[in-house]
């Protein structure tokens, strides 16, 4: 059933029928599964992997690291939980290393960047500190390249 997974990652716009086709399943069984992963959040949604800098519309997105403090019996959902709910946070991650949670959020300017982390990263309880780390330019988003170019064979000069 990952087969039917990995080809949604892929294109979330491939019909049933057009699974069914590519993994050799009846189209009726690919809808049940695909239903039943909805159900039970095994997939979470579909979007479209957007190249924003091709629509001049101005956004900057910022990396986040966030050092934090565990809370008793808690660990460190409760903080993580927090954080997710804001609508600027498009993603987050528990990490290993040197720091605990790795946040990716979008803003119009640097300026709202910086202040989503001064007003509301920053000051949650258990937050010991943040570094951010601006977004200059994207080459590659889930497994898509950005601004592609022919690829350039490389040339060797002899002397």
């Amino acid at each position: 059933m990952n087969e039917i997974l990995r080809l949604l990652e892929e294109d979330g716009r491939y019909t049933a029928e057009e699974i069914a086709s590519m993994t050799g399943k009846e189209t009726q069984e690919v809808r049940e599964t695909i239903a039943k992963y909805e159900k039970d959040h095994v997939i979470n949604g579909y979007t479209a992997l957007v190249d924003w800098d091709r629509t001049g519309e101005e956004a900057v997105t910022a990396y986040i690291e966030v050092k934090i403090t565990p809370q008793r019996d808690e660990g460190f959902d409760r903080i993580a939980q927090r954080i997710y709910q804001y609508d600027e946070v498009e993603s987050l991650y528990l990490m290993s290393g040197a720091f605990d949670l790795g946040v990716t959020i979008t803003g119009r300017s640097l300026k709202d960047i910086a202040r989503f982390v001064y007003e509301k990263l920053a000051p949650i309880d258990g937050v010991r500190s943040t570094a951010t780390y601006f977004i200059l330019k994207k080459y590659k988003e889930k497994h898509r390249a950005f601004h592609t170019e022919p690829e350039q064979e490389e040339r060797i000069l002899f002397v």
